[in-house]
């Protein structure tokens, strides 16, 4: 847990301070980076996360209830995020709309997706077959990494104060190692069945499927093969696939 808790912290942390040094990184290059993390995340909740919920609770219709309507409240939630957790970078200079409680909101519905998406890394061992999972953290670090780049992307572009910005990304690096401590700690002094934590994770399992087919559909808006895509795609697919049989 010390690894991953770790691991969560240092490389969001990380991802988002890269924002003083590239600030305006984008175009092809972090678009490819997106759809890899994208279809890692995808195929790391079809072949880890959703089979295990299913083998463990033993009823599919009742998973796959919860994983729909977490698809829909990650729908609810981009309303105030802007869909910065799929790596969006929307930048308006001098957008007097964009004010201080508008950016504090946007963090607060980061955080809250980040905190549950921490709790998946818990493992009680009511629910997961095997404790530890370095596919999943490799899956919801490479989710970070965007995502914290673009946060720190906006926050930036409008407010000049530099401590300020990262207070913002140092919250928004504990909310994923705070959700993996809490969880620990309330599956270690059982406050919590196995039922509710069945549920905690199909309603993430939909936000991942959500953020995952946003960032496919809205890399290619114009519906054209593009076979460099396909290629990223289908090796992050493959490495999810590799990891997960591996560790």
């Amino acid at each position: 847990m010390i690894l991953s808790f770790l691991s969560l912290l240092v490389v969001t942390f990380l991802a988002g301070s890269i924002v003083f040094v590239i600030p305006r990184w984008k175009g092809e290059s972090y678009n490819l980076a997106l759809i890899f993390a994208g279809a890692y995340l995808f195929g790391i909740t079809l072949i880890h996360i959703l089979p295990e919920l299913f083998q463990q609770t033993g009823s599919s219709e009742m998973i796959g209830s919860l994983v729909l309507v977490g698809f829909f409240l990650q729908i609810f939630l981009e309303y105030f995020t802007s869909g910065v957790e799929h790596g969006h970078v929307h930048l308006h200079e001098n957008d007097q709309s964009h004010t201080m409680a508008t950016s504090v909101s946007m963090l607060f519905a980061l955080c809250i997706h980040a905190f549950f998406e921490g709790t998946l890394l818990a493992h009680p061992s009511t629910i997961h077959a095997h404790h530890q999972s370095n596919a999943l953290l490799i899956g919801i670090l490479l989710h970070k990494i965007p995502a914290a780049f673009a946060l720190m992307s906006i926050v930036t572009c409008h407010f000049e104060s530099k401590a300020k910005s990262m207070v913002f990304l140092g919250i928004f690096a504990l909310a994923s190692p705070l959700g993996l401590l809490v969880s620990d700690y309330v599956a270690h002094q059982e406050w919590v069945s196995s039922s509710g934590f069945a549920i905690l994770f199909a309603l993430v399992s939909g936000s991942f499927l959500k953020i995952s087919t946003t960032i496919f559909f809205e890399s290619n808006p114009e519906h054209k093969l593009n076979l460099k895509k396909i290629l990223i795609s289908s090796l992050a697919a493959l490495l999810a696939i590799i990891a997960d049989s591996l560790f």
